[in-house]
């Protein structure tokens, strides 16, 4: 039938498997699934297995469970299908009875149309049958209704009692809040005072508009989800395109530099080819050069021999001067004189060179946002405030530039205090605030993370650059000492150093041992953008970002000096930015002291919004820091490093 088949399709579909309900249970969020896959989806939630409860896959919502100890295959056994779709699964589910013919003719192997049904005895009936069946006094009670139209629908779905066998569900006991039939209203609900009809309780009024209001919200929901759904879809195609993309990026970068290599190594190979050639020819000649004079030895030693045996005086006396005359320098001899030539050829290989090149060999970085990462479309909350000054002060702090490591899995907030000649770190231990202090021999100034426990701090004033190990209380590693004076500080890779210098204005690449390995002067638009690179950091992808306080400009830079953009504010006089960090989704964060904001940008420069000002209690904020859903910012006004988290 044309209705059975649309409530099929409708009402019993389980929307897991898209196949018709099979042993339907009905949470109680109103939503029916099969059994098994309500119990397969509940076995892939840990949060639904620690809760001992099954999870809905529509809305989510818990069901508790009678037996939670039992295997989470048995959690559905006491939940029970819904009355509406039990009762259409009877009517018109998989295995219910055919309304096309009479039951009673067809025993007799007659085909004769049904146009009635009875509900007790779930059967199709002809009008013949149907008059006998009210006839009899068995059956006469039975309720038979008629079908309406060529669908064949039921006019009204008559509910038996799983008690009384024989007798409907008429009435409502509003005390109990429990449908019964006349014989349980007669045995078991004689003291109740408000038993009445279905038909004729008030409140079934109100109970089918608020289904109707529940049906039109599923609707409603349906269609958000379908459309939610679409978007994912496309979602999907487009992070699938984009991971193509990715994959062959990696490949051409991976062949560009296997291209490069194979170019050293071809020059490199020409070159030994060409010098040992020459070197050869070299050798060879002196081999010949040295059988001749073998030759010429062997000659004038046998000429020697002869004079000797003859009895001539006057010959061996012209022998022996004219032996006089040669003896000093042969054709060898003279050979082995000449200049120019190769003496030795040697293959100079610097393996910790080349192992620091390889570690610094960027293909790239697979950089993953989870959900529970910095959104910064949520509106910060100040979490907490850690005063930089501590006991062993002689002044006031001035906490200029800071970072945040996570050491043996504590946070540990690094600060350099530029008036206390010191480096300090403050962390959580013994559920109590802590800190370390670090003295120095003069000012510092900017600290960049090299490693997860060790971060690299300028000393301008001294030329240096020091290394400090955080464990998480400090330990001076090494002192750097370098030619010019740094003030801004970041680590591109593992084996170099980024640092601003003012004098002459650049962003310099070093090495670990501070010697300059390339030199940024970028300029835009024919003048030098440069002039107090004070603070730096690194992106995501390997670029170098830099906020200069002298030419008011924040850029973005690549370890080559390319520039990749720049952003300056136009309309506030006092644009001067401070501190710059960057976000895993390559989001830009920037402090601009006068103004007493932190400003968003995105990944290529452009600006979102204010996301931190004076409302927030951001006052003269210098350097910044950003770690999982925290931003860090100093103020050196207030002396203090404010927390602010996000969601």
């Amino acid at each position: 039938m044309a209705t059975s088949q649309k409530l099929t399709e409708h009402f019993l579909t389980c929307t897991i498997c898209t196949e018709v309900f099979g042993n339907p249970c009905t949470l109680v969020c109103y939503h029916t699934f099969c059994r098994k896959c309500v119990v397969n989806y509940t076995k892939t939630r840990p949060e639904a297995i620690s809760a001992k409860s099954l999870m809905c896959p529509f809305c989510k919502m818990m069901t508790r469970v009678s037996a939670p100890d039992r295997p989470v295959e048995e959690w559905t056994d006491d939940i029970k299908p819904s009355f509406v779709i039990q009762g259409l699964l009877d009517s018109f589910g998989p295995g219910a009875k055919d309304t096309t013919y009479c039951l009673c003719c067809r025993k007799e192997g007659k085909t004769t149309p049904a146009t009635a049904w009875c509900p007790v005895c779930d059967d199709a009936l002809c009008e013949k049958c149907t008059r006998q069946h009210n006839s009899s006094p068995a059956t006469r009670h039975h309720g038979v209704t008629d079908f309406i139209g060529e669908d064949k629908v039921v006019n009204r779905l008559k509910v038996m009692c799983k008690e009384h066998k024989g007798e409907n569900i008429k009435f409502l006991c509003r005390d109990c809040k429990k449908a019964v039939c006349p014989i349980c209203c007669t045995l078991y609900h004689r003291k109740c005072h408000s038993v009445i009809t279905i038909e004729c309780d008030p409140e079934m009024l109100i109970i089918k508009e608020e289904l109707t209001n529940t049906k039109g919200n599923l609707y409603r929901r349906k269609a958000e989800m379908q459309l939610e759904m679409e978007k994912k879809k496309s979602k999907l195609n487009e992070e699938i395109t984009r991971y193509s993309q990715m994959e062959s990026d990696i490949k051409s970068t991976s062949i560009k530099a296997i291209e490069e290599i194979k170019e050293k190594e071809e020059t490199l190979l020409n070159k030994l080819k060409e010098m040992s050639a020459k070197h050869i020819v070299h050798l060879k000649a002196d081999i010949q050069s040295d059988e001749m004079s073998v030759q010429m030895y062997q000659q004038q030693a046998g000429l020697i021999e002869q004079i000797l045996l003859s009895e001539c005086d006057m010959d061996v006396y012209e022998m022996y001067q004219g032996c006089e005359v040669g003896d000093g320098e042969t054709v060898g001899d003279a050979g082995l004189k000449k200049s120019g030539r190769i003496a030795k050829i040697m293959l100079r290989q610097d393996m910790d060179k080349l192992t620091r090149a390889l570690d610094d060999l960027q293909l790239g970085e697979i950089d993953v946002q989870y959900e529970s990462e910095l959104d910064l479309r949520l509106t910060p909350e100040l979490q907490d405030t850690i005063k930089v000054r501590v006991p062993s002060d002689s002044g006031n702090a001035y906490p200029a530039d800071m970072t945040v490591l996570v050491v043996n899995g504590t946070d540990t907030v690094v600060v350099t205090d530029n008036n206390n000649k010191s480096v300090k770190s403050f962390y959580i231990r013994n559920k109590k605030q802590d800190h370390s202090n670090l003295s120095l021999i003069s000012k510092p100034w900017g600290v960049a993370r090299m490693k997860h426990n060790q971060v690299a701090v300028t000393l301008p004033d001294n030329r240096q650059i020091v290394t400090v190990q955080v464990n998480p209380d400090l330990e001076l590693l090494s002192t750097i000492t370098t030619s010019k004076q740094y003030w801004g500080i970041t680590s591109p890779t593992p084996s170099t150093l980024a640092a601003g210098s003012q004098s002459p204005p650049s962003v310099d690449i070093l090495d670990m041992s501070g010697h300059i390995l390339r030199s940024i002067t970028p300029v835009h638009h024919g003048n030098n953008i440069l002039r107090y690179p004070n603070f730096l950091s690194t992106t995501g992808t390997g670029n170098i970002l830099v906020s200069d306080s002298g030419t008011a400009c924040v850029m973005c830079l690549t370890p080559r000096g390319d520039v990749v953009f720049t952003y300056s504010p136009t309309g506030d006089t006092l644009t001067v930015p401070r501190g710059i960090s960057s976000t895993s989704t390559g989001d830009i964060l920037v402090t601009y002291d006068a103004l007493d904001r932190v400003i968003h940008l995105t990944e290529s420069g452009q600006f979102v919004r204010n996301i931190l000002t004076s409302r927030d209690g951001v006052w003269y904020p210098y350097g910044l820091c950003i770690s999982e859903q925290r931003i860090y910012v100093c103020h050196v006004m207030t002396r203090e490093i404010k927390v602010f988290k996000f969601g």
